[in-house]
């Protein structure tokens, strides 16, 4: 299986999009992502036809692959010039020339009155707009999808073709239409300028983390006599275990471990947190952060392609291309929007035609009518305002697998939190240590514990090893770790020591309170309480979900006295507590049902609950499965972007809704007007090229607007 990335110019809508997509499925590719905004082609070869084949049958669709993502997105070389644009300069002399002719008595010019010159001064600008338009739409039609191009191409060709017969014949000046023909054609090509432009505007958020991903490194390599050599190498070319030299103000070219120095690094790039945080040996560093101040010597932990900031970028494009299902209502439409126009706009010939007796201005109005109609807003309604949603929360570390996840945003009403690692740190602390026996000082019962404890995997055993790490432990003879119970070791005088639960102790307390107790020949002689801190943006994101009236729960698997007190400190409103990860997805699967319902989890026994909530979210030092699982990551440490991810999400969803309002109703008071005549063909042309502008400004509000 292949998998194929290309860059596509020339789609302008969701049609261009459906006839790729068409294709692509008769030619037997899997797994096909469209997405006309960014003309990103994506899908999977199975052995059938090959890329070459592929690529020509798309270029004889009237589109052309330009490349790879990957090419386009390392910088290589893009046209000088706007295609729309350059087209624009061109027809744009012929057409100024062309309507000069409506005030030639004023400047004297009547030379334009003649039709050889005024057909002369068209003929230019038709070519160049058939050459565009015509081709284009003669692919559409034969590929049974006709595009938004087969409107101009009929309006445009109606009024040269009308414009000639008159000149042919010698009927007059009133048949002569040659400047609404150029018009029409030059406002187009402009009109979709100021689209692609205004579409380009709104990637401009994930343009920028892709251009982060490239950079040049300061690899580290050794000469014969192992001195350091530090080589420039493009930070592509970097893999898992390279290490690299990164110095003060220099952006980090990839995932990395520091191994030596200290560092303020800004990785707003990814968190969205501009205050710099402070990093030092055995920190992790992501790809594409800002070295605002120190020099670090690191080691490579993930190439360029697998970097955090390549796997957000690569996500947020996949999520781009696909649809919510508010966008299936106009995609409909859309696919039939063409025919149904050609349809009102020959109606409206004949019904003017009757009853104003007069073919001219009869074919006028059929020709604004084409003109004017915009099935682009129909398709682009949603992907703009995708783009800017996807993009922005990229920007601030929010990263929505898919977009339908932004359309569910705004239902939920409930949201489930798990506790250890979600709420609090995951990060355990000694919160108190007590000797119990005069015989053993605080010190002494910290070396036995280290010494113990750095033999137990277990978190509160790591926790303990951190805190106390001494060099003067002691050596065992013997020691073993026993399941449920805890850490049993024998020195060289036969002594035994226990680190354990309370299973061990049960027998010399009743106090059962504590995490770790400490016992030397059956004799408790201390005992250790740690504790998990409660992340210190807990408390802002509980109290915006209960300012918004979201029932908020604490589903954990940890003991119910626990989990009250964690609940009472944040004030969530209901604790379901000592749950398996099979009462956690029964739990999560009931609440679903009876509203929508997002679930905040990071660890393995999360994974099942997460998949079945409305939403899933997870955070980025959740275990993987949870990561995969989840709908919704939030990127280091990022519970404190929920509220913005829920906010994004439901304006979002007004945003798109908004678009969605203005596509119909402009057309549905667009045409009409056409129709009877309150509008000629070239303001027809104008209006229809602004009217995706007015989408791409509305989304464009997204990057600023305030969600939270």
């Amino acid at each position: 299986m292949e998998n194929i990335k290309w860059k596509v110019e020339g789609m302008d809508c969701s049609n261009c999009a459906l006839t790729i997509r068409k294709y692509l499925e008769k030619e037997g590719a899997q797994n096909i992502r469209v997405n006309f905004v960014d003309g990103a082609v994506a899908f999977d070869l199975n052995g059938g036809s090959s890329a070459q084949q592929i690529q020509k049958g798309i270029d004889t669709l009237g589109y052309t692959v330009t490349g790879t993502l990957e090419a386009h997105e390392a910088g290589a070389p893009e046209q000088k010039m706007n295609t729309h644009l350059k087209y624009t300069l061109i027809c744009l002399p012929f057409t100024i020339v062309l309507l000069l002719h409506m005030v030639h008595g004023w400047l004297g010019w009547h030379w334009l009155m003649n039709p050889w010159v005024q057909l002369a001064l068209c003929l230019p600008v038709y070519i160049t707009g058939m050459s565009y338009f015509g081709k284009s739409a003669v692919k559409s039609l034969r590929n049974g999808i006709p595009n938004m191009n087969v409107l101009i191409a009929l309006g445009a060709t109606a009024a040269f073709a009308y414009s000639l017969a008159g000149t042919l014949m010698n009927l007059g000046e009133d048949y002569l239409f040659y400047e609404t023909a150029a018009t029409i054609i030059t406002l187009v090509f402009f009109g979709n300028y100021l689209e692609s432009e205004s579409i380009r505007s709104t990637q401009k958020a994930l343009q920028g983390l892709a251009k982060s991903q490239k950079t040049t490194a300061n690899m580290i390599a050794f000469d014969e006599n192992h001195n350091e050599v530090i080589m420039p190498v493009d930070n592509k070319d970097l893999r898992s275990g390279d290490l690299i030299l990164i110095r003060n103000g220099e952006l980090v070219p990839a995932d990395c471990k520091i191994l030596w120095g200290e560092a303020s690094v800004n990785e707003s790039i990814i968190t969205g947190e501009s205050m710099p945080r402070e990093k030092q040996a055995k920190d992790t560093l992501i790809g594409g952060s800002l070295l605002v101040n120190g020099t670090v010597k690191a080691q490579v932990t993930a190439s360029a392609d697998d970097s955090a900031l390549a796997n957000i970028v690569n996500l947020v494009k996949q999520a781009q291309s696909e649809k919510p299902p508010v966008q299936q209502m106009a995609d409909r439409i859309s696919a039939i929007f063409v025919p149904a126009v050609i349809g009102i706009a020959l109606l409206t010939f004949i019904i003017n035609f009757l009853v104003l007796k007069d073919f001219t201005p009869a074919l006028m109005r059929g020709i604004a009518v084409l003109v004017i109609s915009c099935p682009c807003a129909l398709g682009l309604a949603t992907p703009a305002a995708v783009a800017v949603g996807l993009g922005r929360a990229a920007r601030n570390g929010v990263l929505f697998r898919n977009a339908k996840s932004l359309e569910l945003f705004k239902d939920i009403r409930q949201v489930v939190f798990d506790k250890t690692g979600t709420l609090t740190t995951g990060q355990l602390t000694i919160a108190q240590l007590r000797s119990v026996n005069v015989a053993f000082s605080e010190e002494e019962l910290k070396r036995i514990a280290f010494s113990l404890e750095k033999y137990s995997g277990h978190p509160i055993a790591k926790s303990i090893t951190a805190a106390w790490k001494t060099k003067n432990d002691i050596r065992w003879a013997k020691i073993e770790e026993i399941k449920g119970l805890g850490i049993k070791a024998l020195d060289k005088e036969d002594n035994e020591y226990w680190a354990g639960s309370y299973k061990a102790a049960s027998a010399l307390t009743k106090d059962d309170t504590h995490n770790v107790y400490i016992i030397k020949n059956n004799e408790l002689i201390g005992w250790i309480d740690v504790q998990d801190d409660i992340r210190p943006e807990a408390h802002t994101v509980v109290g915006y979900l209960r300012k918004k009236g979201i029932t908020t729960y604490l589903l954990s698997g940890d003991s119910k006295a626990k989990s009250e007190q964690i609940a009472a400190a944040l004030g969530i409103d209901h604790v379901i507590a000592e749950q398996t990860p099979e009462q956690k997805l029964a739990v999560v699967e009931s609440l679903s049902a009876k509203a929508p319902t997002a679930m905040v989890g990071d660890g393995i026994n999360d994974a099942p609950a997460l998949a079945k909530a409305t939403i899933g979210i997870s955070l980025s030092e959740a275990s993987q499965i949870a990561i995969q699982t989840a709908d919704v990551v939030l990127m280091n440490h990022g519970l404190k972007n929920l509220p913005l991810s829920l906010g994004l999400g439901k304006h979002t969803f007004i945003t798109i809704r908004q678009n969605l309002f203005w596509a119909f109703c402009y057309n549905i008071v667009a045409i009409p007007m056409a129709a009877l005549g309150f509008l000629n063909p070239m303001l027809g042309a104008l209006a229809m090229g602004l009217s995706d502008v007015v989408l791409g400004i509305n989304s464009g509000r997204l990057f600023v607007k305030k969600v939270v």
